[in-house]
């Protein structure tokens, strides 16, 4: 007795083999459902250990070091780990993130500045002149 097989499309013979072998292109689809640990550069997270750090309890301050001190490929990581809504919530409520900085998630995240906490707390202590 033959074991119902799953059938190729368009043909009436059963598929004995695996559908990732068949159609090589579909085995990335099943690595997009699960979210990989990015790998960060390490001078982002210098003063904690980052291999014991529960990424997912402390998104606030991954996303908020991340988007301080790190490049882009560091950004993209985050924002693909974490997605754009969470990155935006988080980045519009950060008490502080330095001024080129502000500009560089105003841009990724497509929102004005007086939209960001941090801008509108450094617009009310506004600092000394450098002369």
């Amino acid at each position: 007795m033959k074991k119902n097989r799953p059938m190729l499309p368009g043909t009436r013979d059963p598929c004995p083999l695996q559908w990732c072998t068949i159609f090589p292109n579909i085995s990335y689809l099943r690595g997009m459902s699960e979210n990989k640990k990015p790998v960060f550069n390490k001078r982002i997270f210098w003063d904690v250990n980052y291999e014991q750090m529960d990424l997912d309890n402390r998104a606030v301050f991954v996303i908020e070091r991340v988007f301080e001190r790190g490049d882009v490929d560091d950004i993209r990581q985050c924002r693909r780990y974490y997605g754009d809504e969470k990155v935006t919530r988080v980045l519009l409520n950060a008490k502080f993130l330095p001024e080129h900085r502000i500009h560089l998630a105003s841009a990724v995240i497509d929102k004005q500045l007086t939209d960001f906490r941090c801008y509108m707390l450094r617009q009310l202590n506004p600092e000394l002149f450098p002369y």
